[in-house]
């Protein structure tokens, strides 16, 4: 195989759950972590099979109370094929001597090669290669063949291939005190044509599963009967210089799927009409290519390797299959059990760089949410609001998943979480409607569950927001946000903080957008939403004020990221990392401590500097300024200094918020943090949470870093709008991106000049604005424009 890899040599235990995340393989429908196939779940080891949206919800005894979770299921193993001499153990890496293990990913095709040799002693020695697809084509299969040599002497090899339904919810060590057997009912069983066959169903959401396997091979199978287990045998002899290859062939299907009966009956069918391995992988290969084509991505050195590993997991979890999906963002990936497989506002990070690659994905992500839309009203309601109030964390039903305890496994103490108050994640909702229509164009979308989704937001902040007669100011109280650490003032009875600035903006933001919005669609359209929402005469002029008038706190100068910020305590932070190796969860530091990071000016992550993540330097001035507010570049400046030394990066995606700000600023240390971001998974830079799956809020974010961070590029006003800003690390790159329905435009910067090719089509040319200048590029052409210093 040739062409981008990503490879491990040698076999290391500790090193083992990383590269399982690193590895899986997925096609957007589901994704199997790169576990070893003879190896079963321990503390070394995790196979992990999710499915997009395969939910189910338990509740467990924790600290004497009843807390319920939803989690996504951890599938039934796929995987497993073992292999022992004679009747000897069975072998692994943990239990056999290896003389060679070598893991590669190889990423143009989406395939994943393990070469493993294992010392039978008498000079013997058995030679395993194996190559493992999730099918990119055919979303339902996945194939793994297994090649078998032997060197030193003849050996009878006998092989078992099996489906595992034993499998649980263990994957995250905080989570082991809770329930994870989400599995019932398994059943096996052999089809007409000799595959092995398994299904169950899930406890609660009562989503059925099945799987079907067939095994290609010279040797007779014979099947076996084992509670919770489909297994098939055959025995091989091994002689020196000849290959035996085993194929196993694998259909899953849930009751989640359209257009199909029974899942065990469409598993069974598929996996017996499935071609064999060579066919398989030639159209997974192409498939792969077309993908690759749509997604065109050239960074040079060791920074484009990164980043190409980062675009293939975005890949394999939001595929075009995910436009056919009832889904959202998960923030981990299809990788692993963290966070639960839930979705946060991490779609913020990932749809700025689908909408010019994949448009349908980002429709049919922003459709998870409308189609949930009236979960949120509901929730507004119990607060006793109008409009729309997303969750923090959201998984099948659109209610709220955040969790109300969580496990400090520095103190071992549960805690109150309070994460549930971080009621912006609305304002990432109609933030991401709106970048999705500047980005495409699609009027259709942004008048119809767009604005339904805007105004309900709109109208949520309108109704929470209270006018303070002291200040003269409307107020947003009780909240928390994007920093996590402080959720409550010091010594108070209840959480919540008052006027988070973040929050605060983003929410005029929405108020002034959702205005537009209405006073720009047409009329028809504009009375059927208000009618549908029953929108009072007096709403709009009342979000109007709001949007003009809300509170956005400020301390010596700069930005305060709450209101009373400027009350706290400073932190040690000299102290605190001579004493620790790692403050990045100094939450749990200061906690096990008996303290609390609400005392001290000491962030997770980027809170008001995610403002400048947002918001190009311009449109942030004008926001402030309509607030009623100056945002000079002075106070600017000394907020992102004020915050640069009081934040602990407890997150994969302040690396990448900061390193954004820096690098538009034009600011040294700009490459440091660029370089955090790109290794924030890779090196595990959160000590072990990488294991538990990956960040893919931060990968998307690396991408968009260089597709729209360094290039300034802006879908606004239907222009592609270029600033492109220096960072001396990354000087020469490019992409191609589709744009108001031109696909492959290809932009490329080097040497200070900036290269723009538009496919030829029968579309209207694309107005390419560089600063003050503007050039209109025709389908066919291709513009080089110098950019100014």
């Amino acid at each position: 195989m040739t062409g981008p890899t990503w490879e491990y040599e040698g076999y290391r235990p500790e090193e083992e759950r990383l590269r399982e995340s690193l590895c899986t393989l997925g096609n957007g429908y589901f994704a199997t972590r790169g576990s070893l196939p003879e190896c079963t779940a321990d503390d070394v080891h995790y196979p992990g099979t999710y499915a997009a949206g395969c939910y189910d919800r338990l509740t467990s005894e924790v600290a004497g109370r009843r807390v319920e979770n939803e989690d996504v299921v951890n599938l039934p193993n796929w995987l497993p094929l073992r292999f022992r001499p004679g009747d000897g153990a069975w072998l692994t890496p943990d239990t056999a001597p290896v003389t060679e293990h070598h893991l590669m990913l190889d990423l143009d095709p989406g395939l994943l090669e393990r070469r493993t040799g294992y010392d039978l002693g008498g000079g013997a020695t058995l030679h395993v290669r194996q190559l493992r697809l999730v099918h990119l084509a055919d979303r339902h299969l996945a194939a793994l063949r297994t090649e078998f040599t032997v060197e030193g002497g003849e050996v009878e090899l006998e092989v078992e291939a099996a489906l595992d339904g034993r499998v649980t919810n263990s994957g995250v060590a905080r989570y082991r005190d809770l329930d994870g057997r989400h599995l019932t009912q398994v059943r096996t069983g052999l089809a007409a044509h000799g595959a092995m066959w398994l299904r169950c169903h899930t406890r609660t959401s009562r989503i059925e599963c099945a799987l079907a396997a067939r095994l290609t091979t010279d040797a007779p199978v014979a099947t076996g009967h084992e509670a919770l287990r489909a297994v098939q045998h055959l025995r091989l002899r091994l002689t020196p210089g000849r290959n035996a290859t085993v194929d196993k062939t694998v259909a899953l299907h849930t009751s989640r799927d359209p257009a199909i009966g029974d899942p065990l009956d469409a598993a069974v069918d598929r996996v017996g009409a499935a071609p064999g391995f060579d066919v398989l992988l030639e159209s997974h290969i192409t498939a792969w290519e077309q993908l690759w084509r749509r997604t065109a991505f050239e960074v040079p050195g060791e920074a484009g390797s990164i980043l190409r590993l980062h675009l293939f997991h975005v890949l394999q979890t939001l595929s075009p299959h995910t436009a056919d999906l009832d889904v959202g963002v998960p923030a981990r990936g299809l990788h692993g059990e963290a966070y639960r497989g839930h979705v946060f506002w991490d779609e913020l990070f990932v749809l700025p760089y689908l909408n010019l690659h994949l448009p349908e994905v980002s429709r049919a992500l922003l459709r998870y949410r409308h189609r949930r839309l009236g979960a949120a009203c509901q929730a507004a309601r119990e607060l006793g609001r109008r409009g729309a109030l997303y969750p923090w964390q959201s998984g099948s039903d659109g209610r709220e998943e955040a969790q109300q305890l969580h496990l400090n496994p520095r103190s071992g103490r549960w805690l109150p979480d309070h994460s549930r108050l971080q009621h912006h994640v609305g304002s990432a909702v109609a933030y991401n409607v709106w970048q999705y229509w500047e980005a495409t164009g699609d009027i259709d979308f942004l008048h119809g569950e767009g604005a339904e989704m805007m105004l309900q937001i709109a109208r949520f902040w309108g109704d929470f927001a209270s006018y303070d007669d002291h200040l003269g100011r409307y107020r947003i109280r009780g909240v928390v946000g994007p920093d996590e650490y402080h959720d409550a003032y010091p010594g108070a009875a209840a959480p919540g903080l008052d006027d988070n600035a973040y929050t605060n903006v983003t929410a005029a933001w929405v108020l002034a957008r959702t205005l537009e919005l209405l006073d720009t669609m047409p009329e028809p359209r504009r009375r059927e939403l208000t009618e549908s929402a029953g929108l009072d005469e007096d709403e709009p002029a009342r979000w109007e004020e709001i949007s003009r008038t809300l509170h956005v706190p400020f301390h010596d100068g700069v930005i305060s990221q709450f209101e009373g910020y400027g009350d706290l305590a400073e932190l040690d932070w000299d102290g605190y990392r001579k004493r620790y190796d790692d403050i990045r969860r100094l939450d749990r530091i200061l906690e096990a401590e008996g303290d609390t990071a609400n005392r001290y000016r000491a962030s997770k992550q980027a809170d008001v500097l995610m403002l400048g993540y947002l918001f190009s330097a311009p449109e942030l001035r004008c926001l402030f300024n309509r607030l009623g507010y100056c945002l000079d570049d002075r106070t600017w400046s000394a907020t992102v200094d004020h915050y640069l030394h009081r934040t602990s990066h407890g997150s994969t995606l302040s690396g990448l918020v900061h390193g954004w700000i820096l690098t538009r600023a034009r600011r040294a240390g700009a490459w440091a943090f660029v370089q955090e971001a790109l290794r924030g998974d890779i090196a595990d830079l959160q000590g072990g949470t990488t294991g538990e799956g990956i960040h893919l809020g931060a990968m998307a974010g690396t991408l968009d870093l260089v597709q729209r961070g360094l290039t300034g590029l802006e879908t606004r006003d239907g222009a592609l709008c270029l600033d492109p800003v220096p960072l001396p690390e990354l000087s020469s790159y490019g992409f191609a991106l589709r744009y108001h329905g031109h696909w492959g435009v290809h932009l490329r910067l080097r040497s200070g000049l900036l290269e723009i090719a538009v496919p030829s089509s029968g579309r209207a040319p694309i107005d390419v604005c560089l600063r003050d200048r503007v050039v209109p590029v025709g389908p066919g052409e291709a513009a080089r424009l110098v950019v100014p210093e």
